[in-house]
């Protein structure tokens, strides 16, 4: 079983790539949406969580309180680092576990899908990376459009991720999201293929 890291920069194409891989075979772990669900359903991250924001990080039935988190957390980096050392372990750690159930299940692809893959050091946990990269007004108008918000609200969230040049200089595998949804399309397969044909 080959392991692939995927990331990119907001609005890059990197969750559409993914699922295109998804549909030539490969199993995908979402780590962000594994990341909410540990915050939200994890005894060790609740706790944790609780210890370091207060208890107003939960509402009074129990649900993670993401406004009162992005206020008291994000935008402080002391904070950000406290947060994301409570969960990006905890990430690595279900990764691991998906790891052992894919290779017992003989999955040939397992893709670790994660914006701040390298930031978290992800990429440590994985045979090699591909960046999905796309030019700067094709990723704010997609942004613009699927989160109903301004190019200059995306072009600041821009800003706290790594730029697409840092990001290919680390890369494996570059794939450029400058097309067609067709053209992302064969360009995933011919990844599938390379990576999963002995």
């Amino acid at each position: 079983m080959y392991t692939l890291g995927v990331t990119g920069g907001i609005g890059s194409g990197k969750t559409v790539f993914c699922r295109f891989l998804e549909a030539f075979g490969a199993r995908i772990f979402y780590a962000d949406l594994e990341a909410k669900r540990l915050m939200q359903h994890d005894e060790a991250a609740r706790a944790a969580i609780v210890a370091a924001f207060g208890a107003e990080s939960y509402a009074d039935d129990g649900s993670l309180d993401r406004a009162y988190l992005a206020d008291h957390v994000f935008g402080d980096a002391e904070r950000v680092a406290t947060l994301n050392g409570i969960v990006h372990p905890l990430v690595f750690d279900a990764f691991e576990e998906a790891k052992t159930r894919a290779a017992a299940e003989d999955v040939e692809l397992l893709v670790h899908e994660a914006a701040l893959l390298f930031e978290a050091g992800g990429d440590a946990h994985v045979d090699a990376v591909a960046v999905v990269v796309a030019p700067e007004a094709d990723r704010v108008a997609r942004v613009v459009e699927r989160d109903d918000t301004t190019p200059q609200a995306v072009r600041a969230r821009m800003q706290h991720q790594w730029p697409q040049e840092k990001l290919r200089a680390r890369a494996d595998y570059v794939i450029s999201n400058d097309g067609s949804l067709e053209d992302l399309r064969r360009r995933a397969y011919t990844l599938y293929q390379t990576l999963t044909t002995p």
